[in-house]
């Protein structure tokens, strides 16, 4: 009798079938779209740490060097708490991040926040809108990113595929160096002097110098990959003051992202990355086991008349064998890699041209077509009085120094930022950073007879919405040079470079206006020009400074003042309540 009210079996599985649908589905979309809160803290602490055998107390986060990883999608929010144990003041840069409305969170000292103190805690809270790829965090004070900084990874939104082969595994490599001596000194003590800091001891695969150095075959990065299979490795160049060229003997690379953009797939022997640049390429392991080791290798490119730490640093890749083989392979055969002379600008200038946008359907390069806003900079080294009580290196006791449009750039006391959003900025900074250069002189020819730069804590002044073409020229004062620009806040479009003096009527016309790659640092050539372009569509005070650190601390730097759009989501916020004061 019960039997007759029994469904049939089929029509049970349909309406399960749908119920499942009805959940999943929503649970699918919110996946999709959720955006996800990711919280980290950072507990900067003294740490001991030996390198080329000597042991120092360096200052890290939660005792790691390199630093923790920071792992999110596209679209998720990061709340940071960063906690001060150590005697120097801190501040903390998410390099490359937009910031969008949240310029309180960007980081560099005195800029948009006053350092955070001694026992002090600040909390970074931001969205990371619209990018995807590898990033970077770094110390934005002083030189203490030297070992305060750590990989930034932003992965893809959930069920977004990258727009190239999924690798079977993901390896950040950040090239740094190390110094014996005590950096927080080193440059100290070339400010009192003003003469050029000593150069670092050795360059750094993830924190470790390699075999070249003496007392370093031990603390040696090593890649261990499986025949056949495609690694992304996430490249950093994390380094003070070199601009690194990077290779893996035998192997080729393929570049597909730089700074968090995707670009038209090359590849390539060699990558030239500068400090503050990201960029990631696939290795594709050989399909057999070759039956030797080759060697990852990473030296700068220099092109200044100052001495640089000319070393290399090396590191193993490894292809993993079947236990009972790895006995009989002790001594495997070694291959070297031949990177190109430390001052090949044909290379430099001839691999920067390569990387272009992908500008796909998806992934759009949105050029401004138009420009609001043209400005001219040039940018190198001069030099300084120094004052009477001071006895300086240079003639006439002078001080080598660096400049924009001829402005060494004064770091003030309180942050810019604040004094710009509570109508303050009287006696912080003013608003007349020269759009060109004050006097006008065969740039990369024969330097003027006067290389005396003048100082400010100068910034320029944009509205919301303003499109701006830059253009940075090189200078041939005491020496021409390649300088990594970097622009918080915003990406920009590298639309133009060349050798030599930039020509306004001529140069334009051969401006890339289609594909142009996207960054947030740009090597100025050496000797030559580089032509930018970006909106600025992000209210706040926004640093621009080279990524040398010592140029930095020379004063080769600046500030845009980007100002409040009209509708309320075009302005900035109020900053939080624990931001840190001076």
């Amino acid at each position: 009798m019960g039997s007759a009210y029994l469904l049939p079996s089929s029509f049970l599985k349909a309406i399960l079938l749908m119920l499942c649908a009805l959940w999943i589905l929503p649970q699918m979309t919110l996946a999709k779209h959720a955006r996800v809160t990711r919280h980290y803290k950072f507990n900067i602490q003294m740490q001991n740490v030996t390198r080329l055998c000597q042991t120092k107390n360096i200052v890290t986060v939660n005792g790691q060097y390199p630093g923790p990883r920071i792992i999110a999608r596209e679209g998720d929010r990061l709340v940071i708490k960063v906690v001060n144990h150590v005697q120097y003041n801190i501040s903390i840069h998410w390099h490359g991040v937009r910031q969008l409305k949240s310029g309180w969170a960007d980081g560099p000292a005195y800029i948009t926040q006053c350092p955070i103190q001694t026992g002090q805690t600040y909390v970074y809270n931001f969205t990371l809108t619209g990018q995807r790829g590898t990033l970077w965090w770094h110390a934005h004070i002083s030189w203490l990113r030297v070992t305060l900084h750590g990989p930034i990874v932003i992965l893809p939104k959930r069920h977004d595929s990258y727009p190239f082969p999924h690798p079977f595994k993901e390896v950040p490599i950040l090239l740094g160096d190390w110094w014996k001596a005590d950096t927080e000194t080193v440059i100290n003590q070339a400010m009192t002097t003003g003469s050029a800091p000593n150069v670092s001891d050795a360059h750094t695969i993830n924190g470790l110098p390699g075999p070249l150095y003496n007392c370093s075959a031990k603390d040696t990065f090593k890649l261990k990959v499986k025949p056949g299979k495609t690694y992304l490795l996430r490249l950093i160049n994390a380094a003070l003051n070199d601009e690194m060229f990077f290779s893996i003997a035998n192997h080729t690379l393929t570049v597909v992202e730089a700074d968090a953009v995707y670009v038209k797939p090359f590849k390539t022997n060699i990558v030239l990355i500068t400090p503050g640049q990201t960029t990631n390429v696939l290795l594709t392991a050989k399909s057999q086991h070759p039956n030797a080791s080759f060697v990852i290798a990473a030296r700068p490119y220099a092109t200044g008349p100052a001495a640089f730490d000319n070393t290399t640093t090396t590191g193993l890749l490894e292809y993993k064998t079947k236990a009972s083989l790895s006995k009989f392979n002790t001594k495997l055969p070694l291959f070297r890699t031949v990177l190109p002379k430390f001052n090949d600008t044909v290379f430099a200038m001839n691999f920067n041209k390569k990387v272009r946008s992908l500008n796909s359907a998806k992934f759009p390069a949105k050029v401004p077509k138009t420009v609001d806003r043209r400005f001219f900079f040039t940018v190198g080294i001069a030099i300084l009085p120094c004052s009477n009580n001071q006895n300086c290196s240079g003639p006439n006791n002078t001080r080598v120094a660096a400049s924009i449009n001829n402005v060494s750039f004064v770091m003030p006391n309180t942050a810019m930022l604040q004094a710009h959003f509570f109508n303050k900025s009287k006696g912080v900074f003013t608003t007349d950073f020269p759009a060109n250069p004050p006097v006008k002189f065969n740039y990369t020819g024969t330097p003027p007879s006067n290389i005396m730069a003048t100082t400010g804590t100068k910034a320029v002044v944009l509205p919301y919405n303003t499109t701006v073409e830059l253009v940075l020229q090189d200078t041939s004062i005491i020496g021409a040079e390649s300088h990594p620009l970097h622009l918080h806040g915003f990406n920009f479009f590298i639309v133009g470079q060349g050798n030599g003096n930039f020509d306004p009527k001529n140069d334009p016309k051969n401006f890339n206006l289609v594909d142009p790659i996207e960054r947030n640092t740009a090597g100025v050539p050496s000797g030559g020009w580089v032509a930018i372009r970006f909106l600025a569509d992000n209210p706040g005070v926004w640093f621009m400074h080279c990524h040398l650190e010592v140029h930095t601390s020379w004063g080769l730097k600046m500030a845009w003042v980007v100002q409040d759009g009209k509708r309320r989501n075009h302005k900035l916020p109020p900053p939080p309540s624990d931001l840190p004061k001076c």
